[in-house]
């Protein structure tokens, strides 16, 4: 069994890693632009977004009855909120300080949040390379048939 025996399915699975990772982006870029975002609708700071992947499996029948499991993509599991408690900064002077001068801050760390946006945009930039190569594949083969 090689790839071009599903050709589509190389497609689907780079597409499909293609969206997670730009969900992936959005949220860390909500998560960095809201920072310093103290008070919510909901009350209290803003907390961290994380984006949970999961694996698409897909079974295939080979040689008969054996059935195995393939790889068919990413899917996004969900987007939740970060468990981690709010970041507590003494700052005496602001509205939302507690009577020690303390204010409870987003959970997000800026530095993190960027090492994630760098290995996200790099794996967007590795599916986008898989499908480019798979569409030169295709043009060298049709190239081939033509001769």
């Amino acid at each position: 069994m090689s790839i071009f025996d599903k050709p589509l399915s190389v497609l689907d699975i780079s597409a499909s890693g293609l969206t997670a990772e730009r969900v992936k982006m959005g949220a860390i870029a909500s998560n960095i632009a809201n920072a310093q975002v103290t008070e919510t609708s909901d009350g209290g700071p803003y907390k961290r977004k994380e984006v949970e992947f999961a694996t698409v499996l897909s079974k295939s029948l080979i040689g008969g009855r054996n059935q195995k499991m393939r790889l068919n993509g990413v899917k996004i599991k969900g987007i939740t909120e970060s468990k981690q408690p709010p970041n507590m900064v003494h700052i005496p002077g602001h509205p939302q300080a507690d009577k020690n001068g303390y204010v409870s801050m987003p959970n997000v760390s800026v530095a993190k949040e960027m090492v994630d946006m760098i290995a996200a945009s790099r794996s967007y930039e590795a599916n986008t390379s898989v499908i480019a190569s798979f569409r030169k594949m295709g043009e060298r083969a049709l190239n081939i048939i033509r001769r």
